[in-house]
């Protein structure tokens, strides 16, 4: 009898412990901005994380769940997003907000100290959390942010957000994300089967921080990699291996003369903006509205520092300020 006792108590600890590992998310926790800050604190000492900071009239709502996710490898999953606004019930444009980590790491904190600032401009900011690499391969994380959108333009009533003006930013591979999303305005293979199918993820306008148009510029293309490169697995193979993965998820090919107004703020690295110049020479082809400005320096996550934090809020809100 005491066997068995003790035989049933193994096999419950051990199946409480197999669902508990089921149910952990596995974690790149590779890039912060800590991390960044060690890489570039003894070439540029001028460098300053900037710290989150409400500023005086703009409340916020952390962690609203957005979405969920079923029958997943982990469980039920739960989307989340942080959402900030000036006081007050005046309707607002929003801006969704996509972090970078190359598609595998950060997290939608990382985006918060620009959401608040940009909050005090008159804005409603939405940093979004998505899927990543460790826990599932594009173009999750696409469908994931298209759901954020739907999910604004539903709750546009609770929040006071203008549902017809909303634009979305992302840095490094939020900003491809962004791209890729605010370009393929309509295209159904990206919309996924997540909440408020009723309504749409169409976006007004695109901000684009140092993030890929292309995979298949030759700034992008010829970059080294092998095959434990992140963009490779998070596409599911090479170049070589799956060409057309690599051209639907590159932002450039759903470029047409309805796409939105676009801003580019560009570091002094030139292959964070592979394919930027094609797209741009498009837009110029069509009449749409864009910008581009460029920091010399050679930092890639300029936006989460000082001296460039401050600018990159200015660029902005003045082109939010002149597209609504």
């Amino acid at each position: 009898m005491k066997k068995h006792f003790y035989l049933s108590a193994i096999l419950l600890t051990v199946s409480f412990f197999c669902i508990a590992q089921q149910n952990t998310i596995p974690k790149d926790t590779t890039f912060t901005v800590w991390s960044a800050w060690e890489k570039i604190k003894d070439y540029f000492p001028v460098a300053i994380p900037v710290k989150e900071k409400l500023p005086e009239g703009v409340i916020e709502y952390r962690n609203l769940e957005y979405a969920t996710l079923e029958n997943t490898l982990y469980g039920t999953r739960k989307l989340h997003l942080d959402l900030f606004r000036p006081k007050g019930n005046k309707k607002l444009p929003a801006l969704i907000m996509i972090h970078g980590g190359g598609w595998s790491s950060g997290n939608k904190n990382m985006e918060v100290p620009l959401a608040q600032r940009i909050a005090s401009y008159g804005y409603v900011t939405i940093t979004v959390e998505y899927q990543l690499l460790p826990e599932a391969k594009y173009p999750a994380a696409v469908k994931n942010i298209k759901a954020a959108i739907r999910w604004v333009r539903a709750n546009a009533a609770k929040y006071n957000i203008n549902a017809h003006k909303i634009a979305i930013s992302g840095t490094s591979a939020g900003g491809h994300l962004a791209a890729l999303v605010g370009l393929s305005n309509g295209i159904k293979k990206f919309e996924g089967e997540l909440g408020n199918q009723q309504f749409s993820s169409s976006v007004q306008g695109i901000i684009v921080l140092d993030g890929v148009i292309s995979f298949l510029a030759p700034l992008s293309l010829n970059k080294e990699r092998d095959s434990s490169s992140v963009d490779v697995l998070w596409l599911g193979g090479t170049y070589t291996e799956k060409p057309e993965i690599w051209k639907e998820a590159s932002p450039i090919f759903y470029a047409n003369e309805s796409s939105p107004p676009m801003l580019f703020i560009n570091s002094g690295i030139p292959r964070f903006s592979a394919g930027q110049n094609e797209l741009i020479g498009l837009l110029s082809q069509w009449n749409i509205y864009y910008e581009v400005h460029s920091f010399s320096a050679k930092v890639h996550p300029f936006w989460l520092f000082h001296p460039w934090f401050e600018p990159t809020v200015q660029y902005i809100t003045d082109f939010l300020n002149t597209i609504f």
